[in-house]
């Protein structure tokens, strides 16, 4: 069966209506909202074809049609129309991207934050580590003769310390030299490259130099092995409750508790190079906990070999074009801070369907 350029135009109908009302679409409707100068029984005969090529479901307590996991897919791929962020939209965006954040990670989790509520559906954020990260510096702060703290900084400008005690006396003399030592002989090396590198420096380290040296290298070692694992943060997960695709609790339920497990989310596929966004419909998850729910990614790149995604997660019913939009821009602007210390320049169009 042809799939025509009216039978084109009612399926987008279908699509847009079913996402603003998430009530199954009859006629009237697609007659009354769509601007289609066609009439009710012609738009019944198409949506009945629609239904047999697979693209449209029928409820079985209702007269309307809704979407099946093959209309959205078609819609995405060749129906909806790209959407433009209104300036209010960016500005919040940026006013998001632009927050002093010292360390990586808050960033991130911020960006997780925002995205749900600048979309109202679940979002998560993950940050996928390379194998090229290194201590960039040490930082050596004396507390007192029984205590320092060592501050360490990544070549990807993340921020760690901790509060280190130990049995023998130490001096602010005697740790500026530590510092010294350690800013010589193990920085701009990989987690790999660092134990052996321990091992030549103990056949020289007198006293109890090199004792000290092994808290501090243990303490960084610990901090790129947690830093080259995926990092998910998620955020607004109760979201999902205020849909109705969700009002079956034991089906909200499997859902909340996937996103919920770091793990799972860290599975999800990455965005291949070039593609903006990347969307996962219904059954296109492999994930049964997802078979009924749509995923939009978009992904960033943090700069010295590390790339990050960002994730929305909501029905099939979900407002694909405006979600993706938000998403690759949020991307975007999170890119530029990272890699140029800059944010996007603001769309310039006003959304005419609103926010």
């Amino acid at each position: 069966m042809e799939l025509t350029e009216r039978k084109r135009s009612i399926l987008r109908a279908i699509v847009e209506i079913y996402i603003e009302t998430a009530e199954p679409v009859g006629s009237k409707a697609i007659v009354q909202t769509s601007g289609l100068n066609i009439s009710s029984a012609t738009i019944r005969n198409e949506m009945s074809d629609l239904e047999e090529m697979g693209l449209l479901e029928k409820p079985h307590t209702s007269a309307g049609r809704i979407p099946s996991p093959k209309g959205y897919r078609l819609y995405v791929n060749e129906l909806m129309e790209e959407h433009k962020l209104s300036l209010q939209e960016t500005q919040r965006i940026n006013d998001a991207l632009h927050l002093k954040m010292a360390e990586l990670d808050r960033v991130i989790d911020q960006a997780g934050r925002m995205l749900s509520q600048l979309t109202n559906y679940p979002a998560f954020a993950l940050t996928s580590g390379t194998n090229r990260m290194s201590i960039r510096r040490y930082d050596l702060l004396l507390v007192d003769v029984h205590s320092f703290i060592a501050v360490v900084m990544t070549n990807t400008n993340v921020v760690k310390n901790k509060l280190i005690h130990i049995p023998i006396e130490v001096t602010e003399p005697q740790l500026q030299l530590l510092g010294t030592l350690l800013n010589t002989s193990f920085t701009c090396k990989t987690l790999e490259e660092l134990t052996p590198e321990m091992n030549r420096v103990a056949e020289h380290a007198a006293g109890n130099t090199f004792g000290l040296i092994s808290l501090v290298t243990s303490f960084a070692m610990e901090v790129l092995e947690e830093l080259e694992n995926r990092t998910v943060h998620t955020a607004g997960v109760t979201h999902l409750l205020e849909h109705p695709e969700y009002k079956d609790l034991s089906k909200a339920q499997r859902l909340l508790a996937y996103l919920s497990d770091e793990e799972d989310l860290a599975q999800l596929p990455i965005p291949m190079e070039g593609e903006d966004t990347k969307i996962l419909i219904g059954p296109e998850n492999v994930a049964d906990e997802l078979k009924d729910t749509s995923v939009v990614l978009a992904s960033y790149d943090i700069g010295d070999g590390m790339k990050g995604v960002l994730g929305v997660v909501g029905p099939t019913r979900m407002d694909y074009a405006k979600v993706a939009a938000r998403l690759s821009y949020f991307a975007e602007g999170l890119s530029r801070m990272f890699g140029k210390g800059e944010l996007p320049p603001p769309e310039g169009t006003e959304d005419k369907g609103g926010a």
